[in-house]
């Protein structure tokens, strides 16, 4: 992983700290506390000095300062971290979480992995008892954590496209008509006109009546030059 201060930057770009509660981030916690029969689920991202929850199921706090969280342990790995006692784990006997009001003593994150490689957060699953968490549970939490990276993509991808709509927009004069409200699909990118699906291409050309050129970005390129067999490291 990246060093932290490139993994913070990508935290803020995407742009969910501090954002109102989201019902498709609420229903993971709800599905993990319970397919797990735990008490709390979190999703968790951290911060530079604090861990903050854009879901929570069975907790009240918003927020927890990141010097005591596990979850900045959990995020030091793409694997599940789990901590069966934590009164009897080294790692976590003297936590404030442990030996506090909380009285935590089974935890498990899955990290919340971007497509970049980025670890910002977790979903956890945590328990005032201890208790078993087998292969197949730590399979599942995966699961759901890559459920939850899929909603934070989304959301990305979405204001991605609607910045790129704004900036062509404020450039062009058109009609009053075509300055309304415009529907995005945030799985597609595809645009919403007249009732017509479009891709972003065609509104570019169709509605705004300009060219089109096609490039490639930086770090697609990267990518590619590394497929290059000059730079195939064993020689194939």
């Amino acid at each position: 992983m990246s060093n932290e201060a490139e993994r913070i930057a990508e935290l803020r770009r995407y742009n969910l700290l501090d954002t109102p509660p989201d019902a498709a981030f609420d229903r993971i916690t709800d599905i993990a506390a319970e397919a797990f029969n735990v008490p709390i689920s979190l999703i968790s991202l951290v911060d530079e000095n604090r861990i903050w929850f854009k879901a929570k199921h069975g907790l009240g706090a918003g927020e927890i300062p990141r010097v005591p969280g596990l979850c900045s342990t959990a995020i030091q790995s793409d694997d599940v971290y789990v901590v069966n006692d934590a009164v009897c784990d080294a790692r976590t006997h003297e936590n404030p979480l442990v030996v506090g009001p909380l009285g935590l003593r089974f935890y498990a994150a899955a990290p919340l992995v971007t497509t970049d490689g980025f670890r910002l957060g977790t979903l956890n699953v945590i328990d005032t008892k201890s208790r078993d968490f087998s292969a197949a549970d730590q399979r599942l939490l995966k699961l759901l954590s890559g459920v939850a990276v899929d909603q934070m993509e989304v959301r990305l991808a979405a204001r991605q496209t609607i910045a790129s709509l704004s900036k062509v927009l404020s450039g062009v004069k058109r009609p009053e008509e075509l300055m309304k409200l415009v529907t995005v699909c945030a799985w597609t990118k595809r645009i919403k006109i007249g009732g017509r699906w479009m891709s972003f291409e065609d509104f570019i050309l169709d509605e705004l009546g300009l060219k089109v050129t096609h490039g490639m970005a930086p770090e697609v390129s990267e990518k590619f030059r590394a497929l290059e067999p000059d730079n195939d490291p064993v020689g194939n």
